[in-house]
């Protein structure tokens, strides 16, 4: 794919990421799902108005930046409501949430140019990515999610930026990496995972280093010198540990402390240390994964199947001229004829497709460790790892890195704590089709286009549930495949 064709589709991408956000933005005049809690709580922090946060405060900032914002945009406030404590049109708390969760797609697509410098994987891992819908839909409500995921992310791409780099321009991307996981952190605790998967591939390429140097220890003091590697990954041991403990560690802790002071002179009840004792405490005491708790408690071995996602928005109506419902409980059953629903739930194929792919960068480098360990008699790694080796190490790592913990977590969890891990999946899947469609085999070709058309299709047929469509009863329950969707 030549510069041009890449410049295009990009720009395309991103037109359909902001067309699908912004549409019907503030058709629902109410409050969906945690928008309860986190559109309020941007809107306390500019009525001044002390509240106990649950979660650290960055992403209700930006949520009350937004509605100052919007409060002074003199159009877009055709529907208002006082749902956030003040009167507000939802477009006002809602629309930098869409413009922001648009850029994720771009994002994707710029770590995958950088871990390989193709534009096709690039290509495809920003499609992949657009035409998912929990994505969608977590961008298009006043959540947190969506700050979380693109932190993080945009964490892992100054990381990798800053070792395609040398000198003073690495540290200066190492600043920003260490600047952005820390507000990722600053987001939610679980942003956390972010940073803990860029230590685990550092010390995954020193494991190798050491391997690779145990016949020869005066090896192990020689860092490679890459001008001309073929991924950042491959500079990796160009980091040392002070290096990585001030940028990835005293940053990223410097920033979380600092995203703290306007809330603390906000709720002066609490200090730094107490603060978060209240929110440990709330946590441990939110009750386990089961039903009992709440109807959508998800523990995380039902995430990368999608066995249980959830309805953040559900109304029912008599017919389609009908205002749109959005107060109180749905009509009773067989009195409503048409329903609004807004799942959070991803596109079933590239998730399943994803964990496909993750499963078999796990089956290829386990295959290269046993080729090896046979060939030589004794455990051993190839001289230099392979590009798509590097990337396979990076994705299984990231995605281990961002789901693993959810293992020992006894709390009730729910389908998007997922989206920090999945968003590694798509790039899975991108980097399988990727190879497909690079084959000279034409069976291989016509797979990674099969598996591209699916994924296209099925974002299109689950799509009026990502944006809260009318449907008919029948409409619906075609789109729930399962019942445990439902």
């Amino acid at each position: 794919m030549n510069k041009k064709w890449f410049r295009i589709g990009m720009v395309s991408v991103f037109i359909l990421s902001v067309a699908l956000r912004f549409w019907g933005l503030e058709r629902f005049n109410t409050l969906v799902f945690d928008e309860l809690y986190f559109a309020k709580f941007g809107n306390n922090y500019l009525t001044h108005t002390p509240f106990f946060n649950a979660h650290p405060p960055l992403s209700q900032y930006i949520i009350g930046i937004g509605i100052w914002i919007g409060s002074h945009i003199p159009f877009w406030h055709d529907t208002v409501n006082g749902l956030t404590g003040s009167l507000r049109s939802p477009w006002t708390y809602r629309w930098l949430n869409a413009l922001t969760g648009s850029f994720i797609p771009l994002v994707v697509a710029a770590i995958a140019y950088q871990l390989s410098y193709r534009r096709s994987f690039a290509m495809l891992a920003g499609l992949f990515t657009a035409c998912d819908g929990i994505f969608l839909v977590e961008s298009r409500y006043a959540l947190s999610n969506i700050y979380i995921v693109i932190f993080g992310l945009l964490g892992h791409w100054f990381f990798l930026l800053a070792l395609d780099n040398q000198n003073r321009r690495r540290s200066f991307w190492l600043v920003f990496a260490g600047i952005t996981f820390g507000a990722s952190v600053g987001t939610k605790w679980n942003g956390l995972w972010f940073l803990s998967g860029a230590y685990l591939v550092w010390i995954a390429a020193w494991v190798i280093h050491l391997i690779h140097s145990f016949p020869n220890p005066k090896l192990f003091f020689t860092s490679p010198s890459s001008p001309s590697s073929q991924t950042p990954l491959q500079n990796l041991t160009q980091l040392n540990i002070f290096q990585m403990l001030f940028y990835l560690g005293i940053i990223p802790a410097f920033i979380y402390s600092i995203i703290w002071i306007p809330h603390l002179q906000l709720d002066k009840r609490y200090g730094f240390i107490a603060v978060h004792q209240e929110i440990l405490k709330f946590h441990l005491h939110l009750g386990g994964n089961s039903p009992n708790v709440h109807p959508y408690c998800a523990a995380w071995y039902k995430w990368p199947l999608m066995t249980r996602p959830m309805a953040y928005y559900y109304q029912t109506a008599k017919s389609i001229t009908e205002p749109l419902p959005v107060m109180g409980p749905p009509l009773p059953p067989g009195a409503g004829k048409v329903i609004y629903d807004v799942h959070a739930m991803g596109n079933p194929f590239l998730w399943w497709f994803g964990v496909a792919a993750m499963l078999f960068l796990v089956g290829m480098l386990g295959s290269q460790v046993v080729i090896f360990l046979v060939k030589e008699k004794r455990f051993s790694l190839p001289a230099t790892l392979s590009v798509d080796t590097w990337i396979a190490l990076y994705l299984v790592i990231n995605y281990t890195a961002n789901l693993l913990p959810w293992v020992e977590v006894t709390r009730c969890a729910f389908i998007y704590h997922y989206m920090c891990a999945v968003v590694f999946v798509f790039l899975a899947i991108a980097w399988f089709v990727d190879q497909c469609l690079r084959s000279y085999y034409q069976q291989l070709r016509a797979l990674g286009v099969t598996i591209t058309f699916i994924i296209l299709v099925a974002f299109i047929f689950w799509m009026p549930i990502y944006l809260g469509l009318p449907l008919s009863p029948d409409d619906y329950k075609l789109r729930m495949w399962f019942n445990s969707w439902i």
